[in-house]
């Protein structure tokens, strides 16, 4: 069994922030060789239950591509203006890297574990169509980047 916090070294996806998620999409896709994916949005608060920060953040939201890439998965999201884990990035940090992803067995034992190894959840919810949950924990001390725990229900 692989040790760690996660008990996972096997990333499920890379994502990065960007402006405008409909060129970045074309880009990729042009680079890589491969279909353009369809944009997706963040879903909606009576679904998402988005907690920012600490609280119910009713208007955080964004879009997204996805694309399936040899057994893992690279995000690119376009927040809105509202508040956001995404938006903090974008605003502090620019276009670019945002995270890596890990799949788990139970979001909430494995947010726990992160916070007992010191990193701060910045923002968690459903996904938009009620399917799993994420959760986003500030990495940026140590690993230089953010780490979102993924879990399919």
């Amino acid at each position: 069994m692989v040790g760690g916090i996660l008990g996972t070294h096997k990333p499920a996806q890379i994502a990065i922030i960007v402006k405008d998620v409909e060129a970045a999409k074309k880009s990729y896709a042009a680079f890589w060789g491969v279909e353009v994916p369809p944009t997706v949005d963040a879903g909606v608060y009576e679904v998402t239950k988005t907690v920012y920060k600490g609280r119910p953040n009713e208007l955080a939201g964004c879009n997204m591509a996805f694309f399936e890439l040899d057994g893992i998965q690279f995000e690119i999201i376009e927040p809105n203006e509202a508040p956001s884990t995404w938006r903090d990035w974008l605003e502090e940090h620019g276009e670019g890297l945002h995270h890596v992803a890990y799949k788990v067995g139970d979001i909430f034992e494995a947010m726990e574990k992160m916070q007992k190894a010191g990193y701060e959840c910045t923002m968690w919810g459903y996904y938009g169509d009620a399917s799993g949950a994420y959760a986003y924990f500030d990495c940026m001390k140590d690993l230089k980047m953010f780490v979102e725990l993924l879990c399919d229900f």
